[in-house]
């Protein structure tokens, strides 16, 4: 589950999802129509053909494949059954910092390292800086672009074309809310951020034990999560160049308005994923859970005695005219730039995000919000009814915001940094009710400080 220096979206249980995959274009066809490199120079690689294809699938070969995603082996026995020669050994190195910490100390020490790791958007900046990660665009990757909703796309794409990974899952951010406390105080679902915060004030009013909602103190990722959807650009990183502005104008304005309310005392700010959290969800503290697509599968298990009471709706907005949101979670499957058979683990990463069977399983087996547009429009996936929700369509809503979520927001090359900083200052603002502006500025001071002392050449806003 999430925490203060991890954005990975909580593992889910007793989720229930029906979709059925639809074709995907044939990896035969993609690998195939590649170009690009395999590297860091664009000009040093060649496009790998169908007859070096076809002899690298067949060589017997053993790819190691750190992932946290839990059965796993359901997936990777189709690719192993599609190329029999090639057997993928499965290991968990721990789920996303833990992970990432591991990998960073076998790529330094040169031996241990994975032929193929499972990465979140969010850290690939941190290795691709490293030059650590294969330009999956000779083996076919490029090809597959259009299967991919853009964003994700954009996520895991390089500055001259390289393509870093595969997407696998998403977390594109909306509102859950509690239908019957709506109701019980008249409030309408907002559809600004406005309205929210006087549907906060009132509801807090009417009733001092329910809050509108909770903004963790603890949770950068949802932080990040509403930048992106006002529209802000934190981080844009050009070689040794970044430009750092968490504190920027729009930002001033997330940081006035959550720190307002925060101050004022009408929303809760205490951490989530706690027990204490899941007891305020279950006992009806919390009218709303602002959250990402894998939220509404996560709440139904963790929530269940307020079953049929929540339903779904976008996050409300700046701009009603520019609907827009911002992404929480999702992840990806990346190739090391040491793996032995570097043609077989292109292979398998695409195989096991495109292949119909296998993009299926992770839906209804792990339950993860679709990245591929076939799956996002499939009649069944969208036209799901879970009564938990009270019959809602709720994947096609999250569905119809994912084609809302902007392609253009970067991540800094040091994530784990940016959000330890985060936590110790607009975090602990919201979490003293302090001045969570000011704070924003302290941020921004320790960020650019530490990526000075990086080498870094920063700008600021």
């Amino acid at each position: 589950m999430p925490t203060s220096r991890s954005f990975a979206s909580p593992s889910a249980m007793n989720r229930r999802l029906f979709l059925t995959a639809t074709g995907a274009l044939s990896l035969g066809a993609a690998l195939s129509a590649c170009g690009g490199d395999s590297g860091g120079s664009s000009a040093s690689a060649k496009p790998v053909g169908q007859a070096d294809i076809d002899k690298a699938m067949k060589t017997p070969t053993e790819l190691t494949f750190w992932t946290w995603v839990p059965n796993i082996a359901k997936e990777v026995a189709l690719f192993e059954k599609k190329y029999p020669a090639v057997k993928v050994k499965i290991v968990n190195a721990g789920q996303g910092t833990p992970q990432y910490t591991k990998l960073r100390t076998a790529l330094k020490a040169g031996s241990g390292a994975p032929d193929m790791v499972q990465i979140e958007y969010q850290a690939i900046p941190t290795f691709t800086i490293t030059d650590s990660l294969l330009d999956l665009r000779p083996y076919g990757a490029s090809a597959l672009k259009g299967q991919f909703v853009d964003w994700t796309w954009g996520q895991v794409s390089g500055s001259d074309g390289e393509v870093w990974a595969i997407p696998q899952d998403t977390g594109p951010m909306g509102m859950l809310y509690r239908q019957d406390i709506f109701h019980e105080h008249g409030i309408e679902v907002p559809k600004t951020w406005d309205e929210f915060a006087a549907a906060a004030r009132k509801l807090h009013k009417a009733d001092p034990d329910v809050y509108l909602t909770n903004l963790a103190a603890n949770q950068p990722a949802a932080w990040h999560g509403l930048q992106w959807q006002a529209g802000a650009k934190p981080y844009v990183t050009s070689g040794d160049d970044i430009t750092i502005s968490v504190d920027d104008a729009v930002s001033r304005k997330l940081g006035a308005y959550w720190g307002e309310l925060a101050k004022e005392g009408v929303i809760g700010v205490e951490p989530d994923f706690t027990d204490s959290w899941y007891a305020a969800l279950n006992k009806g503290k919390y009218a709303t859970w602002i959250t990402a697509a894998w939220g509404p599968v996560f709440l139904s298990g963790s929530a269940k005695s307020t079953a049929g009471k929540w339903r779904a709706a976008p996050l409300p907005q700046w701009d009603t005219a520019k609907p827009s949101s911002g992404n929480w979670g999702g992840s990806t499957t990346a190739v090391i730039r040491s793996a032995k058979n570097p043609i077989a683990a292109a292979v398998f990463a695409q195989f096991l995000n495109t292949d119909p069977a296998s993009a299926k399983m992770f839906a209804t087996e792990q339950f993860f919000f679709p990245a591929t547009k076939a799956l996002l429009t499939d009649a069944a996936f969208v036209g799901d009814t879970p009564t938990f929700y009270g019959g809602q369509k709720v994947n096609q809503v999250f569905a119809d915001i994912s084609s809302t979520v902007n392609s253009s927001f970067q991540w800094p090359p040091f994530l784990d940094q940016a959000a330890t900083d985060w936590t110790e200052t607009v975090g602990k603002s919201l979490a003293d009710r302090t001045d969570t502006v000011r704070a924003l500025g302290t941020w921004q001071s320790r960020l650019t400080t530490y990526a000075k002392d990086q080498g870094f050449t920063v700008k600021g806003s």
